[in-house]
């Protein structure tokens, strides 16, 4: 199987940083210290680490309100994120966004769900006017399907053959509602019907996963026209926190499936422990460095992220 340049073991690692990162989010979140709400990615790490390798300079992503994974595979700072969360001055927005609002580089996540897509084909629109030679990498789940505006912007995405990539997380879940009581006909088609190629997989392998978009991505630059990608994941924590209504078996069949076991599996023992423990030591001085930051000013928070960044 073609792979980038990412090792076997940088694979591992990247997933694992946004594995680790979030399970000690959890753990903080009844301390009272994060602000707002949090969604995490916990189960779902193969799809951005998988996806986002094949990135090339000056792409933009847009992401959604499980943004935490998609950030850190973007090659975000974990210390920042920390910050944000913990409404810090050196978080990556100074600490007004939290979980769902952030910004950095070309990286851009929203919390309202479905918003998120006509902002993406704007952008694609931009990039494609402007000649960039560059794509709009755009993350949803399966609840967002159900949104109305979505439709509208594959519309204008295919009729105007925008250089952007839709990326599906089919976690089988819109909040606590299955996918099965929430969504009526075929994911694909809903794509196809406007004429955007579509590709499903299921999402167990981050080597898999890496290929499909390097192949997805390859083909949305040549022929500058959109495609989509139908991930079929889970997710191992809850929507939120405690709004978890599943079958604990049901959980525990998709556990055993887990991509960073899987993928861990390919790694020598000794290299697995090593990054286990760098991973380790590093989130923990990401939170404890965030703690450590001030809180922002309160006449900050009216000035533009330019000035404070």
């Amino acid at each position: 199987m073609k792979k980038s340049s990412r090792s076997d073991a940088d694979l591992y690692r990247e997933m694992l940083r946004i594995r680790v990162f979030e399970e000690r989010l959890l753990e903080m979140f009844p301390s009272g210290q994060i602000y707002g709400t949090t969604h995490t990615y916990i189960g779902q790490e193969a799809n951005a680490v998988g996806v986002l390798a094949t990135l090339r300079a000056g792409d933009v992503v847009v992401s959604n309100h499980r943004c935490h994974g998609h950030f850190l595979a973007y090659g975000g700072s974990m210390q920042a994120l920390a910050a944000e969360l913990l409404g810090r001055e050196t978080g990556i927005c100074g600490g007004r966004g939290g979980s769902q609002h952030i910004k950095w580089k070309n990286f851009f996540a929203n919390g309202i769900l479905g918003g998120t897509v006509p902002i993406a084909v704007g952008m694609a629109y931009a990039e494609n006017a402007t000649k960039r030679d560059t794509l709009v990498y755009t993350f949803i789940g399966d609840g967002t399907l159900g949104e109305g505006v979505v439709y509208e912007s594959l519309n204008m995405a295919s009729l105007w053959n925008l250089p952007i990539f839709f990326i599906v997380e089919n976690n089988h879940y819109a909040q606590s509602t299955p996918v099965e009581m929430n969504l009526a006909g075929d994911m694909c088609a809903r794509f196809e019907a406007f004429g955007i190629t579509t590709t499903e997989q299921e999402a167990c392998d981050v080597l898999e996963i890496m290929q499909l978009a390097e192949d997805i991505s390859n083909s949305i630059r040549t022929g500058k026209s959109p495609q989509a990608l139908i991930l079929h994941t889970y997710r191992f924590a809850p929507h939120s926190k405690g709004d978890d209504t599943r079958d604990p078996d049901e959980i525990a069949r998709y556990r055993a499936r887990d991509p960073l076991q899987a993928h861990a599996a390919r790694l020598a023992q000794k290299v697995k422990d090593e990054i286990e423990t760098a991973v380790a030591d590093e989130v923990e001085r990401a939170y404890l460095r965030a703690e450590n930051g001030p809180h922002p000013a309160p006449e900050s928070l009216t000035l533009p992220l330019e000035e404070i960044s």
